[in-house]
């Protein structure tokens, strides 16, 4: 089995038991690995669990990023970056957005773990705040947008459907995810 593999496997079992669930003996069983061959590619939890998150990181960027990015500028590519979100967080993994589950797990646990979190939610803030700007550098959103603030908001409405959807098992989270989105967009294209 190729690391890249291991690694997905990892990722979908970190998924359902998050980070601080997974461990090389449990990905032993799943992979049908030894647990001395997975601990030669690991050496440790943390190493896993870090590798596990890079993975994700890539991942994500294939599966959300990189598609939200070939779409045109301005607010076709801010719906194809949030619906390419809510796919990620529905579809992709078996038990939902790693990142979600893990800001929870590692809030107050310094290390590097939360330290690679960080940077990847901050990354990802970032990027939601960027094509903000696209739509009011094309002219769609309107001119005085805080697109921080819009980011902030957008980033909002993905965690409540997070919590509505996997948690609360909430059959119209979807929907009032998208209109909590639909509305949010309104009010960054202004009045009219």
């Amino acid at each position: 089995m190729t690391r890249s593999a291991i690694l997905d496997e990892a990722m979908q079992t970190a998924s359902l038991v998050g980070l601080g669930g997974l461990s090389i003996g449990q990905l032993a069983e799943t992979t049908e690995m030894s647990k001395s061959g997975l601990f030669a590619h690991f050496r440790s939890k943390e190493q896993l669990q870090l590798q596990v998150l890079e993975r994700t990181r890539e991942r994500f960027t294939d599966v959300v990023i990189r598609p939200a990015l070939s779409a045109p500028r301005g607010i076709a590519r801010v719906r194809r970056t949030f619906d390419g979100w809510l796919g990620w967080a529905d579809d992709v993994l078996n038990g939902g957005c790693i990142f979600v589950a893990a800001s929870v797990e590692l809030d107050d646990q310094p290390g590097a773990l939360r330290d690679a979190l960080v940077r990847s939610e901050l990354d990802w803030l970032e990027l939601l705040a960027t094509v903000a700007g696209t739509a009011v550098s094309e002219g769609e959103f309107r001119d005085d947008l805080d697109v921080e603030q819009f980011a902030y908001e957008e980033h909002g409405v993905m965690l409540v459907h997070h919590h509505a959807s996997r948690l609360l098992h909430d059959p119209r989270a979807a929907d009032r995810t998208r209109r909590a989105f639909d509305s949010l967009v309104a009010a960054a294209r202004g009045p009219g």
